[in-house]
């Protein structure tokens, strides 16, 4: 081996390897994918522009997690389902590691890139994000902890900062400020007209809440420093997180009540969870291209708006009291959605500025005073 690839072999069955960044003037290996290249579920995406590629994320992102929120509620609906809440995880994370092996024989480069210590903080980031946040809803209604969700926008900031070294100006942190007190003005208006509260519920949702706050930003850190790919990402972060649950079932004894209840009815117990499963496992896929291709912050601000229509869904197929404070509430959250957009992309947007108005106003006076001296 050449020594700029810093190939160091002590003996015939033991090497240690580092890779070193080549220079603008030599050929990147190929088993070392650009930034530039994008692939989701195997089909790539860089012969795209950014616009195009932003929104085709975009479309996968609010397609497939509305699917996922719809089953998700309409699972938990079925009588006597809430105590299984760590075995739906369970069959989730199992199917998602299924679906992210198949994913991976697809691609060219099959090599494990990132790290094994970072994959198991990831999937115990997972499993918190994920299993309190199913659990969640066995003490909660869908919209509660929905909205409890999105306000992971200003924990995401802050682990910007901690994790990544980043630096947010005005305008972001006024878009979380704007999108979490919208958020909270729903939560108010739902506990008016649907109190539902509960403390072991709002803990959950809460510590779900952390944990996925942390994921976005080590998920980001990880796929831009070891360029790892996104069926990688699912295949080892719900594998090891798969490991976690059983086990954690295992010692508790959920595992056979749980075993016994979808036994009952495994066409509609398994069948909800594989058709849920698979449109997670298929919106999670552009979230990470989201990730990839942008950040942490940007996949937030997208996902939150799907969970706001996701809300509205909720209202329309399953029954539950209304108030207009939702409405306020939802307006909101909007706007902190526009403004964190528009920041992102002020140059292509161009929206006129106050000082652009008033001289457009004094011109147009100008042009009405020389109409009337003519």
């Amino acid at each position: 081996m050449s020594a700029k690839y810093g190939l160091v072999g002590h003996n015939s069955s033991r090497k240690h390897v580092s890779i070193s960044i080549p220079s603008s003037t030599e050929a990147m290996s190929p088993h070392i994918k650009s930034l530039e290249e994008l692939r989701v579920l195997g089909i790539s995406l860089s012969n795209f522009s950014g616009p195009t590629q932003f929104f085709i994320c975009v479309a996968g992102v609010f397609l497939f997690y509305l699917i996922y929120g719809y089953l998700q509620e309409l699972i938990f609906s079925v009588e006597g389902f809430k105590p299984f809440a760590w075995y739906l995880t369970l069959v989730q994370f199992g199917l998602y590691s299924v679906f992210g092996l198949v994913e991976l024989q697809f691609t060219q480069d099959r090599r494990r890139r990132i790290p094994g210590k970072t994959y198991m903080i990831l999937a115990f980031l997972t499993v918190g994000t994920i299993g309190l946040s199913n659990s969640s809803l066995g003490y909660l209604n869908y919209p509660t902890q929905v909205i409890f969700k999105c306000c992971k926008l200003i924990p995401v900031m802050i682990g910007g900062v901690f994790v990544q070294g980043k630096r947010y100006n005005v305008a972001e942190v006024f878009a979380a400020v704007c999108m979490s007190f919208g958020l909270i003005w729903f939560t108010l208006a739902d506990s008016k007209v649907a109190p539902n509260f509960n403390v072991t519920g709002v803990l959950l949702i809460s510590l779900a809440l952390c944990a996925d706050a942390a994921i976005g930003n080590v998920q980001e850190k990880a796929m831009k420093l070891h360029n790892g790919s996104n069926s990688e990402m699912v295949l080892y972060s719900y594998s090891i997180g798969f490991v976690y649950i059983l086990t954690g079932l295992l010692c508790v004894g959920g595992l056979g009540p749980a075993v016994a209840f979808f036994s009952e009815d495994p066409l509609k117990t398994y069948g909800y969870a594989f058709c849920f499963s698979l449109s997670g496992f298929l919106g999670i896929s552009f979230v990470l291209a989201l990730i990839k291709l942008f950040d942490a912050l940007v996949a937030v601000t997208v996902t939150t708006g799907r969970k706001a229509i996701s809300i509205v869904f909720s209202f329309m197929f399953f029954t539950k009291p209304f108030t207009f404070q939702y409405i306020w509430g939802g307006l909101l959250v909007l706007f902190g959605i526009f403004l964190n957009v528009y920041n992102k992309n002020r140059e292509k947007m161009k929206l006129p500025s106050i000082k652009d108005l008033r001289s457009w106003l004094l011109n147009g006076k100008k042009v009405r005073l020389l109409s009337h001296n003519v």
